[in-house]
């Protein structure tokens, strides 16, 4: 039982990326002979009346081929968003995969050589980027010494259904037994010992040495997941020695009565633990499929893009006319945003057509059971009508829930759905929710559960109410009746730690922690970062993952921000709302990767009636009654 030799280390830390540093506007390169502006070519604008810049997104054109007398805008849309919300150009650029910096600011203030020594700069970076396009993580980074150092707790495995093990978690919990390396050995081959789980975080538990009792000093921290970690009597049957740690091996004389004496009912892992793991982590996606999906230069549609690879149920998708393939967007493939092709004609959905006559060699689409089902409805009685009022997540910024409006009834239960006071004149901004959607809201939802609603952007009579609105606007309210009230046992709680997807950045997998729960409704905060990046995710969100997700699947995860930022950060912050208390500004958040902007107007308003946050699964009080 006892034969064998070797010991045997794991090392948890990840590899490192450094940060970006965050540069000002370079000065202009003189190998800049020409601006293409649209597919348009013009030469090098050297002040001449003939050429005009965008001050909205600070593109180069012809002046008398732009919009408006004063010829300060290229197109309608650019005007109207300027006019009411023009920070949503840069949250638009962050979702299309654009790193804003600086630059994104200076494109708006500075004079046209500025604007144009910042737009050959971000050329630059993008093909710089193109070549080292993968997310690296940090070095340094442990869960367990974060969870640890600050006594955390994370949301268990089975708050994540479309996670590896969601729904087989079974009944791992602290105490359960199992057979992993002995690294307190100088044998010259593998072994192993038993082991307990003393604490469990996700994926992620603790573990403890058989024989060590209270003792912690050798404790160390394993995925449950991994490929060293095996039921009780895997040794015995592959033919494994179970050898002591070195620091106990004397502490008994017969170790075989001892591990018969603490083994006896004790738990372990099921015989067939492994091969679970292995069959949950197979995805029906495959390389080379397409699928429609949101098209993030234009909310209001879909185009085709093809899947280029798939870890651990997320997708890379390239828009099918990408030749370099640094077009992409990531999301997981049980995400509201993709369907199959055909989807939009279906539901009178706009669609983006391809300049791509044919299929490209190994191209196939995506079959149709493949993607997430929505709960079918029955719109033959009463149902949402266009000019509804309703209160939405707003896509475009996932911090805030805001007043909307029904904009247009699609077929099988789907809404396009428009922001009040920020929408584009052409409605490229409007984005398709389903009626059962978790993301829409009743009008009142905000108020009884003490939620910001953020009003229409340069609404006068604050604070915002709802029925000075809906007289004022001549509209109704959507009925409370039609909205998603069903609350699942979801079993998350306050302050639990998880991995979660910024969604303005969707490459990005981010240690996080949930600190609100409405209802379904959570509340996810980015740890390290300012409250501004917070974002409104569903409970069943597919975006949200265990402690130790992206260790199982290879994932790069992002470790929360050093000190030093959230430090300058926050300075920054409190001098811009000082200068400008009208106006809401997101700060600059820096990755490992890129410098993140989150460029919002609007003011924040509180309720001071309404629930208090709720953990329970009730749906009491979810929603006010209307006045009369």
């Amino acid at each position: 039982m006892f034969d064998g030799y070797d010991s045997c280390s794991e090392d948890t830390s990840s590899s490192s990326s450094s940060d970006e540093s965050e540069e000002e506007v370079a000065p202009l390169p003189s190998s800049l002979p020409i601006i293409k502006n649209n597919g348009q070519v013009y030469t090098y604008p050297d002040g001449k009346s003939g050429m005009a810049t965008c001050e909205m997104c600070g593109m180069v054109g012809v002046r008398d081929a732009f919009y408006s007398k004063t010829k300060r805008f290229c197109s309608v849309s650019c005007s109207r968003s300027y006019s009411s919300n023009s920070k949503k150009a840069s949250i638009l650029a962050r979702l299309q995969g654009k790193p804003p910096t600086k630059k994104a600011k200076v494109l708006q203030k500075q004079p046209l050589v500025a604007k144009l020594a910042a737009y050959a700069q971000y050329q630059a970076t993008l093909q710089n980027q193109a070549k080292t396009k993968a997310a690296v993580p940090v070095e340094g980074f442990s869960w367990g010494n974060y969870i640890n150092s600050n006594s955390f707790t994370a949301a268990p495995v089975t708050c994540f259904k479309h996670a590896p093990m969601g729904t087989c978690w079974g009944d791992i919990s602290e105490g359960v037994r199992v057979e992993v390396p002995n690294t307190d050995c100088s044998l010259p081959t593998k072994v192993f010992w038993i082991a307990g789980i003393v604490k469990l975080a996700g994926y992620n538990a603790l573990l403890r040495y058989e024989g060590f009792e209270n003792d912690s000093s050798l404790d160390f921290w394993c995925n449950v997941c991994g490929s060293d970690i095996h039921p009780v009597g895997w040794c015995a049957t592959s033919g494994k020695p179970l050898v002591p740690p070195r620091t106990i091996q004397h502490k008994y004389t017969n170790w075989k009565a001892f591990l018969v004496k603490r083994l006896t009912g004790a738990k372990t892992l099921p015989p067939d633990f492994s091969q679970k793991v292995s069959e949950s982590m197979q995805y029906p996606f495959k390389t080379s499929m397409r699928v429609e999906v949101v098209d993030k230069t234009h909310l209001c549609r879909t185009r085709v893009a093809v899947v280029e690879c798939v870890i651990g149920g997320r997708l890379r998708l390239v828009n099918e006319e990408s030749d370099d393939k640094t077009d992409d967007f990531w999301c997981h493939m049980y995400s509201p945003l993709i369907h199959h092709i055909g989807w939009s004609r279906s539901i009178g959905h706009r669609f983006k057509r391809s300049d791509i006559t044919k299929k490209q060699d190994g191209h196939f689409d995506a079959p149709p059971h493949l993607f997430m089902k929505v709960k079918e409805v029955d719109a033959a009685g009463e149902w949402f009508k266009e000019g509804m009022k309703l209160e939405a997540i707003d896509p475009l910024n996932l911090s805030a829930i805001c007043v909307a409006t029904i904009r247009k009834v699609l077929a099988d239960g789907y809404l396009m759905i428009g922001i009040d006071g920020s929408e584009a004149a052409d409605g490229s901004d409007w984005f398709c929710y389903h009626a059962t959607s978790p993301s829409i809201f009743p009008v009142g939802f905000c108020e009884i559960n003490m939620i910001e609603l953020t009003p229409p952007r340069g609404y006068a009579k604050l604070p915002f109410k709802w029925f000075d609105y809906l007289r004022e606007t001549d509209s109704i309210a959507a009925p409370v009746k039609l909205f998603n009230k069903e609350v699942p046992n979801h079993g998350f709680h306050v302050g639990m730690k998880l991995e979660a997807v910024d969604l303005m950045e969707p490459r990005l997998v981010c240690v996080a922690t949930v600190t609100r729960i409405i209802h379904r409704l959570l509340r996810i905060h980015f740890d390290g970062w300012e409250d501004e990046y917070d974002q409104w995710v569903d409970c069943e969100s597919p975006d949200l993952y265990p402690v130790g997700w992206c260790q199982l699947t290879g994932y790069p995860l992002q470790p929360p921000a050093p000190q030093s930022s959230r430090d300058s950060q926050s300075g920054s912050s409190k001098q811009k709302k000082k200068a400008k208390s009208q106006q809401y500004k997101g700060h600059k958040k820096m990755t490992s990767l890129q410098l993140k902007e989150e460029l919002l107007d609007g003011e924040e308003y509180s309720f001071l009636q309404g629930a208090s946050d709720q953990e329970s699964n009730g749906s009491a009080s979810y929603y006010i009654k209307q006045e009369p």
